[in-house]
């Protein structure tokens, strides 16, 4: 730990070691929880942490453990599986809140920690939609005749790595390239084909391509399984599928284009 800070600090003081205005105002990397919840309750979970020692990426795995689980809450079946998965995903959201405080309170920022966040978000988007599938399945008891929706939940959790990887492979080519870090700026992320720039701006008033984080796919599979509730069968959640598949597809096309035909891939190879 840095030796001038306490074991048990303040939450005032705490705030400012852990959350600068670089942290909650990035533009892309704090999810709208953050803003409005997580960032107000995770000093308070950071401070026993500190205390009972834990090292942030500690913290990381249990972000990991819990995100993971959150996909496997899904194969309970009916409203169950569905609460206990949004239970989950806001959990991981305040692990993964915390962690970073708990690594900028101790210094121990780290290349592992970054590695281990992803590893964390990766999992839980990909398992989520997979166990959606298996609930438009019927549930375990119907993967034998239900595999055409466990097919489409498959496809939709690939779709959304991909979606997010996408982000990561910008950073890849310009490391690759010599070259330095993107800035995370509106200048920078715009697309220069101003047909492209209006969808963009269009995309904050609908903003489908946010649906496919953790939060937003536990809270729209809890609505498919009330609706399954009212309806007696597997409507909503076989609904919200067959909606999602098509939707994740046109979020990955028009997330290639904004990368390709904007700054973030522009600039001199190093020699």
């Amino acid at each position: 730990m840095t030796p001038d800070r306490p074991a048990w600090p303040s939450i005032t003081v705490l705030r400012e070691v852990t959350q600068p205005p670089a942290i909650r105002g990035r533009r892309t990397a704090e999810h709208w929880t953050g803003d409005l919840y997580m960032r107000r309750i995770s000093p308070y979970l950071t401070r026993v942490l500190v205390r009972a020692g834990l090292t942030a990426n500690a913290v990381t795995g249990l972000m990991i453990v819990t995100g993971a689980a959150s996909g496997f809450a899904l194969l309970v079946p009916g409203l169950a599986g569905a609460v206990l998965a949004v239970l989950l995903t806001q959990l991981q959201m305040l692990w993964d809140a915390s962690d970073g405080e708990v690594a900028r309170w101790r210094g121990t920022s780290s290349p592992l920690g970054v590695f281990l966040d992803k590893v964390g978000h990766y999992l839980a988007e990909s398992l989520i939609p997979m166990g959606l599938g298996v609930r438009a399945a019927g549930g375990l008891d119907g993967l034998s005749t239900g595999y055409g929706w466990t097919t489409l939940g498959a496809l939709l959790a690939v779709v959304i790595v991909l979606n997010k990887a996408l982000n990561d492979m910008v950073h890849v080519a310009r490391a690759a390239a010599g070259l330095p870090r993107v800035s995370d700026d509106e200048a920078t992320t715009a697309p220069r084909a101003s047909g492209l720039a209006r969808l963009r701006r269009l995309a904050r008033f609908m903003p489908f391509h946010r649906l496919y984080h953790s939060i937003e796919l536990s809270l729209l599979v809890l609505v498919a399984a009330v609706v399954d509730a009212v309806t007696g069968d597997l409507t909503g959640t076989r609904v919200l599928l067959a909606v999602l598949v098509p939707a994740s597809l046109l979020a990955v096309a028009g997330h290639f284009l904004a990368i390709v035909t904007s700054s973030r891939l522009r600039g001199a190879p190093a020699a």
